[in-house]
C-alpha cells in the first residue's frame, strides 16, 4: 500500500518554497521517466531539466505567470520528436542490436514495417503520436516524484510555440509538450493544500467486463 499512499498524498502543487531537491532524487525520478514504455520502445521524446533562474524567469512569462515554475527546485519539459525519420528509428534500432549484442531476424523486420509506415506519415500525426508517448513518460515522473516525498505540479498552462523558441526546441527537432515542476510545496500560501482529494466514485471510472 505504500505507493498508494504516496499518490494519495501528492496534489498538484499550487507554490513552492524554493527548496532545492536532492540530486539523488531528481535522478531517481529521471530514471523513472526514462524506464517508462513506449511504443515500439522508440522513446520518441527528451527531457530538458531547467534550473537556471533566469531561464525559469522567462518560461514563467509564457506559463501564465504562475509561480511553481520560478519557485521550484527543478522544471523538467517534455519535448516529442516534432515527426518520426528513417535516421530517428535506424538509431533506436543500432542502438538496441548494439546493446544486446545480436540482430534477431524478427526484430529487423520490425525495423523495416515501422521504416515503411511512420517517416511516410504527415509530421503533424507523427508528432501527436510521440507527444502521447512522451507523456507516458511523464506520468512514470509523477509517481516517481511522489514516492520519492516531492512535490510536482502537471502543466500544460503554456506557450508551446515561446516555449520552443526559448529552449531553441526547433533545433533539436522537437516541439513541448508537457511541462513538471518538481519542488516542496508551500502549504502556508497553497490553497489547496490540505484539501481533501476528490476523484470518481469508482463506479462511474471503472467497468469490469466478465
Amino acid at each position: 500500500m505504500e505507493l498508494l499512499d504516496k499518490l494519495n498524498w501528492r496534489y498538484a502543487t499550487k507554490a513552492m518554497n524554493g527548496e532545492k531537491v536532492p540530486q539523488e532524487k531528481i535522478d531517481a525520478i529521471l530514471e523513472a521517466a526514462s524506464l517508462a514504455p513506449t511504443s515500439s520502445g522508440l522513446q520518441p521524446f527528451e527531457i530538458l531539466v531547467v534550473t537556471n533562474p533566469e531561464l525559469k524567469k522567462k518560461i514563467r512569462t509564457i506559463a501564465w505567470d504562475q509561480s511553481v515554475v520560478t519557485d521550484c527546485s527543478h522544471l523538467l519539459v517534455f519535448a516529442a520528436w516534432d515527426t518520426y525519420t528513417e535516421d530517428r528509428i535506424n538509431k533506436v534500432f543500432d542502438h538496441t542490436n548494439e546493446v544486446r549484442g545480436f540482430k534477431n531476424e524478427g526484430f529487423e523486420n520490425y525495423r523495416q514495417k515501422l521504416l515503411g509506415h511512420y517517416p511516410q506519415r504527415e509530421a503533424a500525426e507523427n508528432f501527436n503520436h510521440a507527444a502521447r508517448q512522451a507523456y507516458i513518460a511523464f506520468s512514470q515522473a509523477i509517481t516517481a516524484a511522489a514516492f520519492e516525498g516531492v512535490d510536482s505540479t502537471p502543466m500544460e498552462g503554456f506557450d508551446e510555440a515561446a516555449l520552443d523558441e526559448i529552449l531553441n526546441l526547433g533545433e533539436k527537432g522537437l516541439k513541448s509538450c508537457v511541462i513538471l515542476p518538481l519542488g516542496y510545496r508551500d502549504t502556508d500560501n497553497d490553497w489547496l493544500a490540505g484539501l481533501a482529494k476528490v476523484r470518481k466514485p469508482k463506479e462511474d471510472l471503472i467497468t469490469v467486463l466478465d
